[in-house]
């Protein structure tokens, strides 16, 4: 299974996603960090990524360009300008089209508001996607 998770600045979120896919998740899984900046590509690589790719020009070459199960992000890496402007419209577009699931954690920022989602934790919501991950693993595994 190939994931990739998405995340700017720090990669707080980034982070915290991979860590909880390694714990949870033990086996055959190739995770690849999606940074817009080399700090937060250092970051998710620390927690556990196998690789990471750095830059707009980068991330939009990997989103063309290879199969993926998934990708992961907050809801920022689909909006152009998103995580404080370090999301550009080709990255959005990029993400927006590719063929895979995605798992858009909704962080309440910049006016935005998803409805139904205002008591949820963004601990319940990374639970949530570990535990669709491990159903789409099994799938996989046993076709």
């Amino acid at each position: 299974m190939k994931i990739a998770v998405l995340d700017a600045q720090g990669a707080g979120l980034g982070k915290t996603i991979i860590k909880k896919i390694r714990k949870n998740i033990a086996s055959r899984l190739y995770i690849v960090a999606l940074g817009t900046n080399s700090v937060a590509t250092s970051n998710m690589i620390k927690a556990g990524a196998d690789n990471g790719i750095t830059g707009e020009k980068e991330i939009c070459y990997f989103c063309h360009t290879n199969d993926i199960d998934c990708i992961i992000g907050p809801i920022g890496i689909i909006c152009s300008g998103g995580i404080e402007g370090e999301i550009t419209a080709r990255i959005s577009k990029a993400v927006f089209h590719m063929n895979c699931k995605k798992y858009i954690i909704p962080i309440q920022k910049h006016g935005i508001y998803i409805p139904g989602t205002t008591g949820l934790k963004i601990k319940d919501i990374m639970d949530e996607i570990v535990l669709d991950l491990k159903e789409q693993k099994r799938d996989t595994s046993t076709s």
